[in-house]
Parts: C-alpha cells; structure tokens; sequence
C-alpha cells in the first residue's frame, strides 16, 4: 500500500492504482469520516456521503446524541461542533497501516466537551480488507450521555430501496428484526452500481466493550451501528477516557457467515 496525507484528507492506494482504496477525511471544523470504501477487487464504492434522506451522515463515521443535553448526530447551529486536527503521517507494522485523527467536540457555544480519538488500521487481504478502530473518549467535564435509539460508530451503504438489501447478525435476525438487538456483530450487503454481485461491510463488537454484546441501531435504509447508548444513559466523569474497539470487514459478493465468524475470532483473539 502507499497513501497520500494532506492533513485533511489521506487516500490509500494499492501500489501501482490510482484509485484509493479507502479515503479519511478531516477538514477543519467538520466531523472526521471515512468515504469512499472500494470494493475490495476495485469494482464500486461501498459507502454514501450526505444521502438525501439523511444528509448528516457520511460513509463510516461516529456520532452520539444527548452528551449533556448536547447533539454530535446531526448538523447544524444548535447541534455540537466538531474540530479535528491534522491527520499525521500514517505507519506502518508489518502489512498494516496506522493512524490516527484528534478531535474536540464543543457544544454550540463553543465549550469544551470531549476529547476524541480515532485510531485506524488497515489491512488488506487481496479479496477482503478490515479497518480496526480504537475510539477514544475523553471528558473534558464530566459528561452524561443520555439514552438513545442510536449512536457510536455508524456505517452509510448506497442503499436503493428498488435494488434491496440486507442486514443480518450474529444472531441470525434480518433487517428490523435486528434493530436494539444485542449482537457480537451485524453484517450488511446490497446490490452495488458497477457490479455484477453484491458487496457488503460487517461491523463488529469487541469483548471488551461496555454493553457487550452491544445493543444495534438497524434503520430503514440498512444504517447500522453498535450503540451503547440504546441499553441506558452512562456518566464519564471529568479527566477520564472511555475505550471502544471495532472491526469493519469489507467483501465482495454474498455475505458468508463463517469468514466473519473467522474474522471476528481473529479480531478478538486474547480478549478476557
């Protein structure tokens, strides 16, 4: 893999494409999200940025309502504000690809909440790829978050009602019958403009997570994300980081159980 930083946007490539495989955007005073994530043979893009029935959203990206009394979901002036700063230069381990996006989240008049951290790594497999997020949560006061019906980590697919879809978990419920269901993880996969078969995105929970196996919001455009804040309100109080791990695995074709099984096993390996 090589990538491209402008501090505001990082693009990976596959070594010798010049079409990025996944792009991080961070530009100044707009949330952080990721967008576009290709198919991993290259054919389609697999996220939506600002899609007409919920154009707040964009791609794969985090967002929580009710953090004292304060909305991070959607946009604009009476919601919370978010400032990133400079992506730095990516690492590398191994076959992976690190980094990671710094962000103040401000209510609307400008004072500080949360310190937020997003690290991000990408592994490519050739006919799969995962990106592993590592959320961090700092109050900067000491914070309540109310109850919800969504919020955390979400994921925006280019969902047609005409072409269809699917969401499935872990637990083997489809579609609404997955919403506010608890889950180790939810995959879903769609007819994709460009491609012959389907793609599809699963997200996972970790162990090690507060709420696991975490409650899911799976709206009526196939939207899906881990949400604590579905179980109940919760308190971080100020000076304290709260943790949240979670895995994208991205396909190509139908969704095939037993690889996100597998994957889900080698993404919480050792876990207690």
């Amino acid at each position: 893999m090589r990538f491209e930083n402008t501090g505001h946007r990082l693009s990976l490539f596959r070594e010798g494409k010049n079409v990025p495989m996944v792009v991080q955007h961070a530009q100044a005073d707009r949330r952080p999200y990721l967008h576009p994530l290709a198919a991993p043979d290259e054919v389609g893009n697999l996220t939506e940025d600002a899609p007409s029935h919920h154009p707040w959203q964009h791609g794969l990206y985090v967002g929580l309502n009710a953090v004292n009394g304060v909305g991070f979901w959607k946009e604009g002036a009476e919601n919370g504000t978010f400032h990133p700063e400079l992506i730095p230069p990516p690492k590398r381990e191994g076959e992976c690809l690190i980094w990671q996006i710094q962000t103040a989240w401000r209510s609307p008049d400008g004072a500080p909440l949360i310190t937020e951290t997003q690290g991000w790594t990408f592994q490519d497999a050739g006919e799969t790829y995962t990106l592993d997020l590592d959320w961090r949560l700092r109050a900067d006061v000491d914070l309540m978050f109310g109850q919800y019906p969504y919020g955390g980590l979400f994921l925006r697919m280019p969902y047609i009602a005409e072409r269809g879809g699917s969401a499935l978990n872990s637990e083997g419920q489809y579609n609404a019958e997955a919403e506010a269901q608890r889950a180790r993880w939810v995959v879903v996969q769609m007819p994709i403009e460009g491609r012959a078969d389907p793609a599809g995105i699963a997200l996972m929970d970790h162990p090690q997570n507060p709420e696991y196996p975490v409650p899911w919001r799976v709206d009526g455009q196939l939207g899906i994300a881990p949400s604590r804040c579905i179980a109940g309100e919760w308190q971080l109080p100020k000076g304290e980081t709260a943790l949240f791990r979670h895995r994208a695995y991205v396909f190509c074709g139908p969704a095939d159980v037993n690889r996100i099984e597998a994957s889900w096993n080698t993404f919480t390996e050792g876990a207690t």
